[in-house]
C-alpha cells in the first residue's frame, strides 16, 4: 500500500508564521496492523537549502565557515559554530544557490560543483531536505574575504584547515555541526583516500 494511502489530513493550523512558519497538523495514520490511529504532530514549515565542503586535494585542506547560531547557544552550547557554508535555496536551483552562497560566506567563486547526496537533518519535525556539494578551490578563486551579508545578520569567520585538523575537531568536540561532519567524512572517505 502506497504510504499516501496511509495518511488522512484532518486539520493544519499555522500557529506562527514569522522568519518561517510552525504549523500544527492533525492526520490519521494507518498502522502496519491495518488499524488507524489519529495523531497531532508540529512541523516548522523551512525551504529546501543545500551546503558546499571546498576542498583542495593537493593541500588537503577545506573551507569551513564560523558564526553564531541562536539555537545551539539556547542549548548551551558557549561558542560560535563551525560549519559548512550553507544556504536556503530561495527557489533557485541548488547548484546555482550554493555557488552564490560559498562566494557570499567564504569568499571563493567555486566552479565546479558537484551535488554528493541528499539528507532530511531532523525529519521528525522539520521539512527543510540539504542537497550536499563538494567542490574544489584554488587560492586564485578567492575573490572577496566572504563573511556573508551584513544584511542578513551575518557575520562569518573563514576557516582554511587541514583535513586531518578538521577530522580531529569532530572527535573532540569541536565541529559539531551535522553538515560539517557529513562533508568532512565524505571527503575523508572519496577525496582524501
Amino acid at each position: 500500500m502506497p504510504l499516501s494511502d496511509r495518511i488522512r489530513i484532518k486539520d493544519v493550523r499555522v500557529l506562527s508564521n514569522g522568519w518561517t512558519t510552525l504549523k500544527s497538523t492533525t492526520f490519521d495514520y494507518r498502522r502496519a496492523n491495518g488499524e488507524w490511529q489519529t495523531q497531532k504532530r508540529e512541523t516548522y514549515e523551512r525551504d529546501n537549502a543545500a551546503a558546499v565542503l571546498p576542498y583542495n586535494r593537493a593541500q588537503r585542506s577545506v573551507v569551513l565557515v564560523r558564526q553564531f547560531r541562536l539555537p545551539a547557544f539556547i542549548r548551551g552550547y558557549g561558542d560560535l559554530l563551525i560549519e559548512a557554508a550553507a544556504g536556503v535555496l530561495d527557489a533557485a536551483e541548488p547548484e546555482v544557490r550554493i555557488r552564490a552562497e560559498a562566494e557570499e560566506e567564504t569568499g571563493y567563486r567555486l566552479h565546479d560543483v558537484h551535488k554528493v547526496f541528499e539528507a532530511f537533518m531532523s525529519p521528525g519535525a522539520i521539512t527543510e531536505k540539504l542537497h550536499f556539494f563538494v567542490a574544489e578551490y584554488e587560492p586564485s578563486m578567492r575573490v572577496s574575504a566572504g563573511g556573508g551579508l551584513e544584511h542578513e545578520g551575518e557575520d562569518i569567520e573563514v576557516l582554511e584547515l587541514g583535513i586531518d585538523e578538521a577530522l580531529a575537531m569532530i572527535a573532540d568536540g569541536r565541529i559539531i555541526d551535522a553538515k560539517a561532519i557529513m562533508l568532512l567524512q565524505y571527503a575523508a572517505l572519496h577525496i582524501f583516500r
